[in-house]
């Protein structure tokens, strides 16, 4: 399935095709390489705009709660990028340095098990999985600081976008660390030796070997929105700076919309399982120079997970999740 390039005599335009854009392709091969970081960065584009906006055009809430969760909603777009991009990237350099010297790093019993009758590893399901379970695992390790820190700083973009409090409000800045390229690569190689040990594990094979043909990224990502809306519900209830008033309806909006986008996106990733292995199929066909192509199958995967979370989240439940959050808690006053 590809477009065919399309001259016009006059202007000599040319269309190189959907399948084999470049563009496309570059956000394929993120979506493999670090597939949060990814989900991250779509999360960012959608959050600081169409939730917001969605937010705010919803009839019959009270004004002030819309703007907390607008607040909410840009507060942790912004700071789950820049955690996400600090914690997974040296996880992903470590799981990169197997991938390129696996022998370096695993047994030969573990290489065996992995290829699972493969030509190589790199065509390997069960090793591909492995691979991505680490990748994406790391999304895990960034939960609490980002729910922790989205949670705190919702006082100061309320006061910064709506005014809500005259007060000095303190500045959270934050520094990137650039390490020194020998220094981060020690700790990469470090981390490689680690996370080898458990790739050679016979435990991890059979776990890959069993479930390597799962939706492993709406797993992942899905685990991740439950555990962060838990974490920010605890932080919210101990924070003091959020208006106590205004909790609840916080609360129930960040518990609302994860139900929904959870049980949606299982529902939509399985309504569009056919027309992914179709697309796969496609862009392999359109592709068939691309080095290291069976890659491209995981960063489609990882895509497409995000993006159906990140499009339920931000475009499907704002304007339901927070009339639901605005209903319950008028209930419970009464």
């Amino acid at each position: 399935m590809q477009v065919n390039g399309i001259k016009s005599t006059n202007n000599n335009i040319r269309f190189n095709g959907l399948l084999n854009n470049k563009l496309l392709v570059k956000g394929i091969e993120m979506a493999s390489d670090n597939g949060v970081l990814f989900c991250s960065a779509a999360s960012l584009v959608l959050s600081t705009l169409v939730r917001p906006l969605a937010i705010m055009a919803t009839p019959n809430v009270e004004k002030e709660n819309k703007q907390y969760a607008c607040a909410k909603s840009i507060a942790s777009s912004i700071i789950g990028l820049g955690i996400t991009a600090l914690i997974s990237m040296p996880v992903v350099s470590a799981i990169r340095n197997i991938e390129k010297e696996p022998h370096k790093f695993l047994t030969d019993k573990a290489i065996k098990t992995f290829k699972n009758n493969s030509e190589n590893l790199a065509k390997s399901s069960p090793f591909k999985f492995t691979t991505q379970f680490f990748k994406l695992g790391s999304g895990v390790l960034t939960v609490v600081p980002k729910t922790f820190l989205t949670c705190a700083l919702i006082p100061p973009v309320m006061a910064f976008l709506f005014n809500q409090n005259k007060k000095k409000q303190e500045q959270l800045t934050f520094k990137g660390i650039t390490p020194k390229p020998n220094l981060y690569q020690r700790f990469t190689n470090k981390l490689s030796g680690i996370f080898a040990k458990v790739f050679n594990t016979e435990k991890m094979q059979k776990f890959s070997s069993k479930y390597h043909d799962t939706s492993l990224a709406q797993h992942m990502f899905s685990a991740n929105d439950v555990l962060a809306t838990g974490l920010f519900i605890h932080f919210t209830n101990n924070n003091k700076h959020i208006k106590e008033n205004r909790k609840k309806t916080l609360i129930y909006n960040s518990a609302i919309a994860t139900g929904i986008t959870v049980a949606g996106g299982y529902l939509i990733n399985w309504l569009l399982k056919k027309p992914t292995e179709m697309f796969i199929k496609a862009f392999e066909k359109a592709n068939k120079g691309l080095p290291n192509l069976p890659k491209y199958t995981e960063g489609i995967k990882n895509a497409k997970a995000g993006l159906i979370l990140g499009g339920m989240y931000y475009l499907v439940t704002p304007i339901v999740a927070t009339m639901m959050a605005e209903y319950m808690t008028n209930k419970n006053r009464n």
